[in-house]
């Protein structure tokens, strides 16, 4: 049954843009919503009806579905967060340049949540292979939607091949994991040990550091910015970089068994926070600062896994998503009314008052301004950081502090008091927008209620995660620390204001990432140059031996030809010849020599028999013969004398 969940999505993708591809926004909001609430609803029916799911694709292999605490959190706020985007979509993005690319975009994004929900609902390491290739294929189509831009296109694949590299690293978890259990179940992890488990942590912090765009990966979330407004807010705050610090939260018990994983996810998650805080800061492209603390807060989830309190990660994610697709959205409807997301053109709190009321109680929940629920998350964070050192907790509070800051310059930038109407007028946001932003908004003024005492702690027990205690001092100081970073951004909208292009052109390293992508493109210019060089190398040396002892091989094959065909010839010519004499001595060569013997003698006795008749024994015939022979002398010699 618990099937139902992600195929829900999966399936509905390719029907709804079969139905809608005549350009009803209408029928494609509602019917792409509807499917949303649909998978919120029966995820909530599997979580109370204790639903499983299983699939034998062969004897050997099985995949599996389970609904573990950090499963269903996930599975619930997906499609919660999800259904406002989805609505707010169908509308904003209606200037697709045709009808079908906007029911393609939705399609795309109904997918999306597909395939997170089968992700976050996974039992096993091959199930979970297979919706983690789902969510990056998508996000790479839904980044470069609009590909008839060739530079969404370079920043779709720019994002897909940092994370492509990362998700390695779940290849390479899988093969240790069966390689050391024989099983890619998660329920096998825990016989893991030595190698294998150090290998297979290894792999999990490669593949989530990349998908939750941790340092040094974070930049690929600046790339991503390419996509559509409501792709960037689900991709941002409940789906695809969400993926890599749940995986950090539903492994837990497995990642913390190697002594070297608390410490190093919490240098990555506070070096991330401290960073993305320094990045946000000085942005003055909306997405572009919402991408950097996007990077910076999922690092402070890291922070609070690696601290061991998955729980505490777990809730700052689902307070996360509500802010944080919100301020997505409202930056949609800014950029709309100016025409650009830098935010020294807008100020469009006169002109949308209600927007510019939603937006701050986004803000103020960014900033950790008490009572928000944002707040309440972040100064869990912290007290769990104090369990590991004081100097850890000031940390986290300056991470603290620079997210107040930047939220401060994104709500007074965007948002603040400014000219009635905009330098390049638009539409004003149509009421779904509008509803879109403010259920995400009355979500974020909702999870104030974390405040409540005991609540928190009675969540913490249902879910089986024990919430860090924190000390009234870290509070105090934090909350001091908000404060003069609410003031610090204030002091900066001033110079800010009308300025944007200048801020980045006073620190383009810093506001680069600190020159990260400049260095990742030396660093690939530099690798696909070895590799041409090897290439060379092994064509020209390499192969050319190989081509040499191929013609050798080719002279040695002419060579067998002629030996097999002149000598070989010869030698067989010469056997055919004298087998042929030897037939013909066997047949004629005895009477004919034989004969020719015979005949000699035979003529020789004939002449001597003749010769022997001369020896009469009669003087007379003696002399008649002398006489005769002196004749004969005499003639020749009288003949031979003639003139």
């Amino acid at each position: 049954m618990l099937w139902l969940v992600p195929l829900l999505p999966l399936l509905a993708a390719p029907l709804l843009y079969g139905l809608c591809r005549d350009g009803s926004r209408m029928r494609l909001a509602g019917l792409a919503t509807a499917v949303v609430l649909t998978t919120f609803a029966l995820a909530v029916a599997a979580l109370l009806g204790d639903w499983s799911g299983s699939y034998r694709w062969s004897s050997q292999i099985q995949l599996t579905l389970a609904l573990a605490p950090a499963s269903a959190v996930f599975a619930l706020t997906v499609p919660l967060v999800a259904a406002p985007i989805v609505l707010y979509a169908a509308h904003h993005e209606a200037q697709a340049p045709t009808p079908a690319a906007l029911a393609r975009l939705m399609a795309l994004l109904l997918a999306f949540v597909g395939a997170m929900e089968l992700l976050v609902l996974a039992a096993d390491l091959l199930t979970l292979l297979i919706a983690w290739e789902l969510v990056g294929a998508l996000s790479w189509s839904l980044i470069g939607h609009d590909w008839r831009e060739r530079g969404n296109l370079r920043d779709a694949g720019w994002a897909f091949l940092v994370t492509r590299f990362g998700d390695l690293g779940l290849y390479i978890a899988a093969a240790a994991a069966f390689a050391g259990s024989g099983s890619f179940a998660f329920t096998t992890l825990s016989s893991l040990e030595g190698l294998p488990l150090q290998v297979f942590v290894a792999g999990i912090v490669l593949a989530c550091a990349a998908k939750s765009a941790q340092l040094p990966f974070a930049p690929w979330l600046f790339a991503a910015m390419a996509g559509p407004t409501s792709v960037s807010a689900l991709l941002h705050a409940a789906t695809m970089v969400a993926a890599g610090v749940y995986l950090t939260i539903r492994l837990h018990p497995s990642l913390d068994a190697v002594a070297w994983f608390a410490p190093l996810a919490m240098a990555l998650g506070l070096a991330t926070a401290l960073a993305g805080g320094v990045v946000a800061g000085l942005q003055g492209h909306a997405k572009k600062l919402l991408a950097a603390s996007t990077s910076a807060h999922y690092g402070l989830m890291w922070l609070a896994v690696g601290a061991g309190y998955p729980g505490a990660a777990l809730l700052h994610f689902v307070v996360h998503a509500f802010f944080k697709a919100g301020l997505f959205l409202a930056s949609g409807i800014a950029e709309h009314q100016v025409g650009s997301y830098a935010l020294g053109t807008m100020r469009l709190g006169r002109r949308l008052p209600g927007i510019a009321a939603a937006t701050l109680i986004a803000s103020l929940a960014l900033a950790g301004v008490p009572p928000l629920g944002g707040a309440w998350s972040k100064e869990q964070i912290v007290s769990a950081a104090g369990h590991h050192g004081a100097w850890l907790a000031l940390a986290t509070m300056l991470a603290g502090a620079f997210s107040a800051y930047y939220a401060t310059r994104l709500q007074w930038l965007g948002f603040g008091p400014g000219p009635g109407m905009p330098r390049t007028p638009g539409g004003r946001p149509g009421n779904a927008e509008r509803l879109a932003l403010y259920l995400l908004s009355a979500g974020s003024l909702l999870l104030s209620l974390l405040w409540w005492p005991g609540l928190a702690e009675a969540i913490g027990r249902r879910l089986g995660f024990v919430l860090p205690a924190g000390k009234p001092w870290e509070v105090l100081l934090s909350w001091l620390l908000v404060g003069l970073g609410v003031l610090g951004g204030a002091v900066a909208v001033r110079q800010d204001w009308g300025n944007e292009d200048e801020v980045n052109a006073r620190h383009p390293m810093l506001s680069r990432w600190f020159g990260l992508p400049a260095l990742a493109t030396r660093g690939a210019s530099a690798l696909f140059a070895a590799s041409h060089a090897l290439a060379r190398f092994d064509d020209r040396v390499v192969d050319g031996g190989l081509r040499l002892v191929a013609r050798y091989g080719s002279a040695a094959h002419a060579l067998a030809r002629f030996d097999d065909r002149a000598v070989d010839g010869g030698v067989r010519l010469t056997a055919r010849v004298g087998e042929g004499l030897a037939r013909l001595g066997d047949r004629r060569g005895e009477a004919l020599f034989d004969g020719w013997v015979s005949g000699l003698s035979e003529a020789t006795g004939a002449l001597g028999r003749h010769v022997r008749r001369l020896q009469s024994g009669q003087m007379h015939h003696y002399y008649t013969g002398i006489a005769a022979g002196l004749a004969v002398v005499v003639l020749i010699l009288a003949i031979g004398g003639l003139p």
